[in-house]
C-alpha cells in the first residue's frame, strides 16, 4: 500500500499577514499532539487536495517539516471556504504508533443494489461515517459498503457486516443498520403527495378571522361617516 506523506514548511506569520501566502497557493496549518508543542505550518493547497483525493479524509500521514523533521499524524480537522470550497486551514494531530486513536472514518458505498435496479426500490443510507478506535498503523482510510448485497427489501447491511480488520473497533451496536432499501411508493401514495394542501389560517396562532357579520357592520359604519 502506498504510504501517505505531505511536505510542509514552518510558518512564522499569522492572521492578516497570511494573505500573501494564500495568494501563492499556500494553506495555513498547525500540528499538535497530547504532549507536543504546537507548530504553525504552510501546506500547499495542491498537495492537500491530492492527499484527500488519493487517501481520503482518514489515513496515517508522514508529515515532513522543512524537509528534515518527520511526524506521524492524522488530519484532525480542515476548514473550507463556503463559496469556493477551497481549503483555508488544516489541523494535523501527531500520534504515537503504540497508542490507540479514535477518529471518524468515511463509509464509501460501492456497487448497485439489485433491488433498486430491478424493483425500483429506494435506497436508504443511515450513516456517512463511523467512529473507529485502533492503533494508527491499522487505521483504514475508508470503509467500503457493498450495495450489491441488497437484493430484496428484507436485506440490510449492519455494522456487524462491514468488512474491517479485527484490529479496528467500532463503538456502535453491531445490529445498527447502515443501509437498506424500501419499496417504491404506490400510485395512491404519489397522488396524495401531489394533492393540494389547504390550510385554515383562522386556526393559525396569531391570526384571527373576522366573522362576515362583523365585516359588514364595519362597512356600514364607514359609509355613515361619509
Amino acid at each position: 500500500m502506498k504510504k501517505a506523506n505531505i511536505f510542509v514548511k514552518t510558518r512564522d506569520v499569522f492572521g492578516r499577514k497570511t494573505k500573501k501566502g494564500k495568494k501563492e497557493g499556500l494553506v495555513p496549518a498547525v500540528v499538535y499532539g497530547r504532549t507536543e508543542k504546537s507548530k504553525s505550518l504552510w501546506v500547499k493547497a495542491y498537495d492537500l487536495k491530492k492527499l484527500f483525493k488519493e487517501f481520503g479524509e482518514s489515513t496515517m500521514i508522514e508529515l515532513v517539516i522543512d524537509e528534515k523533521e518527520k511526524k506521524n499524524v492524522i488530519i484532525y480537522e480542515t476548514q473550507k471556504d463556503p463559496l469556493s470550497g477551497d481549503f483555508i486551514h488544516a489541523d494535523f494531530f501527531q500520534v504515537k504508533m503504540d497508542e490507540e486513536i479514535e477518529t471518524a472514518v468515511e463509509l464509501v458505498y460501492i456497487g448497485e443494489p439489485p433491488v433498486v435496479k430491478e424493483q425500483g426500490g429506494i435506497l436508504v443510507k443511515n450513516l456517512d461515517e463511523v467512529t473507529v478506535k485502533c492503533l494508527p498503523g491499522d487505521l483504514p482510510s475508508e470503509i467500503k459498503v457493498d450495495l450489491t448485497k441488497i437484493k430484496t427489501f428484507d436485506d440490510r447491511i449492519c455494522i456487524k457486516d462491514l468488512a474491517i480488520s479485527n484490529k479496528v473497533k467500532i463503538d456502535i451496536e453491531p445490529e445498527t443498520v447502515v443501509v437498506l432499501a424500501t419499496p417504491p411508493r404506490s400510485e395512491a401514495e404519489m397522488e396524495s403527495l401531489e394533492g393540494e394542501v389547504k390550510i385554515d389560517v383562522s386556526k393559525v396562532e396569531g391570526v384571527e378571522k373576522e366573522a362576515p357579520a362583523e365585516e359588514e357592520n364595519k362597512k356600514e359604519k364607514v359609509g355613515e361617516k361619509k
